[in-house]
């Protein structure tokens, strides 16, 4: 009871503090105590409710990769794999163009044409999933089985990744689909890094004869990597949570293929096909385990997402 009276009201008595002041710290500790009330209650729901399949299965439910529900049969390694690849082929295509958006917009543009850009690539965050999944089936794919895919068929069929035949939709159309999503979050993040750091930098490192380019790589990329890394992250929690852009394009399936052209599935999406329309307990404690694993995988990815930026920020010292 005296570390939860610390915890609340602080190591000051009633009378150290005026009564306003004791009220804005009591409500701000109320509400931080609540987010992690949150958390924990997150976690043991996702637990108790994934019992049934887990007690039967055990860690195995994990790395299995059979789905079969009409034999109550399940695993949740396609979906593990479905989701990685997917989020990984997302930062792949929309980092470099994230980064390259950001240093044009605060860099190189003239402001008449930065502000108006800029606002069109943050527009780009308030379009509803269901509409990128809309755009995506009706426009991307067929774009993508008609003349990305035939061409990366051909010119790099020699590796697993682009083999097979161009469907349109799959795990490519998926990662591709989600890079356009995640791209306004990076950019944003980015380009607000990339404006905090101080123009003397700039302005030392021209003074010292460095070229252009060279000020941009030194005074700015490499004091920004910490933030970049931050923006990075975030457009990767966005795309392994997106569902339903996802479920429209990436086909569906749970098996686990070398294939980018081949159709799969992600954690998000086979909780937003079955969970509607699972009747039996184990399947629902299934599903219900699937989202304890991508609470998990998501929980594992930024621990070490952070750890990176602080092994970044004291290599660098920034």
């Amino acid at each position: 009871m005296t570390i939860l009276s610390q915890i609340l009201f602080g190591r000051a008595g009633h009378s150290e503090v005026r009564s306003s002041d004791f009220a804005f710290v009591f409500g701000l500790r109320i509400l931080a105590l609540a987010v992690i009330g949150i958390f924990i209650s997150i976690v043991v729901f996702l637990y108790i409710r994934s019992q049934p399949v887990l007690a039967r299965d055990g860690l195995q439910f994990f790395y299995s990769q059979e789905w079969n529900p009409s034999e109550e049969q399940y695993g949740a390694l396609p979906f593990i794999f479905g989701t990685l690849v997917t989020s990984l082929v997302a930062l792949i295509l929309a980092v470099p163009v994230s980064i390259g958006s950001s240093i044009f917009l605060t860099e190189l543009a003239p402001s008449w044409i930065a502000k108006p850009v800029g606002f069109l690539i943050e527009m780009l965050a308030a379009i509803p999933s269901v509409v990128y999944g809309l755009w995506g089936i009706f426009v991307l794919a067929p774009f993508v089985r008609e003349y990305i895919q035939p061409v990366l068929g051909n010119n790099l069929g020699f590796l697993p990744l682009f083999q097979g035949p161009p469907f349109g939709i799959g795990i490519f159309t998926a990662g591709l689909i989600l890079a356009v999503m995640i791209l306004p979050t990076i950019t944003a993040v980015c380009r607000e890094v990339f404006l905090a750091i101080p123009r003397s930098t700039r302005e030392g490192a021209l003074t010292l004869g460095a070229t252009r380019w060279e000020t941009i790589r030194l005074a700015v990329l490499q004091t920004a990597i910490p933030g970049m890394l931050s923006a990075i992250i975030l457009g990767l929690g966005r795309a392994m949570g997106e569902t339903m852009a996802v479920t429209m394009l990436i086909g569906n399936r749970a098996v686990i293929s070398s294939s980018l052209f081949a159709p799969g599935a992600t954690m998000a999406s086979v909780i937003a096909n079955e969970y509607p329309e699972a009747s039996s307990d184990m399947h629902l404690a299934a599903l219900t385990a699937i989202g304890l694993a991508l609470f998990l995988v998501s929980l594992v990815v930024n621990g070490v997402a952070r750890w990176v930026i602080a092994f970044y920020r004291g290599r660098f010292n920034v």
